[in-house]
């Protein structure tokens, strides 16, 4: 049996090992994620040096051993310099990384997160500031989706009613539960918070099952978590569209809506957040990398529930 075998990968982690030598920990399209020992990488001219950096993408050979394999040879194919000379695309960069650690499997092939995450990777290297966080909020959609979790955003999860934002009344809001998976009307809410939810107006006499609810225990969860505006489920319902066609800037996500650029900032961040919340929640853990995003694009007018 062969003790030696070839990847293609993207360095997600780094971390110093012993004096000179780097852990590394990257996503494969064969392999999934594989953890690798870097020998003499931190040392002067080391031939492994560049090739073992953060967002670094490489033909890989890697020698199996009994605790961890070892990186032999590395070859660049790809890397985003971009990102490290600016905060805000860096804070963006790990934030999908860490994602990515979060659902990526081990032993088993992870082509189309590979390819996912380099695509969002080189679009946020080339972007301008203001297309950081839709860039941001479409790839941690995508990989939601990808993880098979992504949150329900064009029907009321409690209903099945199809929603469409409202932009000609001003105090129109839409209900979001992370534990029922995405928006939810206000009445249909409010029906399950009175205990039958059989008094939502959207509920029909020949049995809630067959209009999208859930079963009594299941709905019990179905807790209101934040209340979103016609721009917000616009903005989350643009994201499940296909990609922009080459050339189309991504700020014109949902700019049509939007005349101030502060405005659609601020917007954006509301998004952010309610995914970051929604992925904290699936995921069992904290996006940690997220707090950078806090620092970058700080905004008094978000609330964060």
């Amino acid at each position: 049996m062969s003790r030696t075998y070839k990847a293609t990968g993207i360095n997600l982690k780094v971390m110093p090992l012993g004096e000179a030598d780097r852990l590394v920990t990257i996503l494969t399209q064969e392999y999934g994620l594989v953890r690798v020992v870097a020998m003499g990488a931190r040392k002067p001219n080391s031939h492994l040096g560049g090739r073992s950096g953060l967002f670094v993408v490489n033909h890989l050979l890697i020698a199996k051993g009994r605790s961890l394999d070892k990186l032999a040879q590395a070859e660049t194919l790809a890397s985003f310099p971009k990102l490290a000379q600016d905060l805000g695309k860096l804070a963006a960069a790990h934030y999908l990384a860490e994602l990515v650690l979060y659902q990526a499997l081990s032993d088993q092939p992870q082509e189309e997160l590979f390819f996912l995450l380099r695509e969002q990777l080189h679009q946020l290297e080339q972007s301008d500031r203001v297309e950081i966080l839709p860039l941001l909020t479409r790839g941690v959609f995508q990989l939601l989706v990808t993880a098979g979790i992504a949150p329900q955003v064009h029907r009321c999860c409690l209903t099945q009613q199809p929603m469409t934002p409202d932009f000609s009344e001003p105090n129109w809001r839409i209900g979001f539960s992370i534990p029922a998976g995405g928006i939810c009307t206000l009445s249909a809410l409010e029906g399950l918070s009175q205990g039958n939810p059989a008094n939502s107006p959207h509920s029909k006499k020949e049995g809630s099952h067959r209009f999208g609810y859930q079963s009594p225990p299941a709905l019990a969860v179905a807790t209101l978590h934040r209340t979103i505006t016609a721009t917000q489920l616009a903005f989350l319902q643009a994201l499940t569209q296909a990609e922009p066609s080459q050339g189309e800037n991504s700020q014109n996500l949902g700019r049509n809506f939007l005349t101030k650029p502060s405005t659609l900032e601020s917007e954006w961040l509301s998004v952010e957040r309610i995914l970051r919340q929604y992925a904290n929640y699936h995921f069992d853990r904290p996006i940690r990398s997220a707090a950078l995003i806090d620092t970058c694009f700080p905004s008094e007018s978000v609330a964060v529930s």
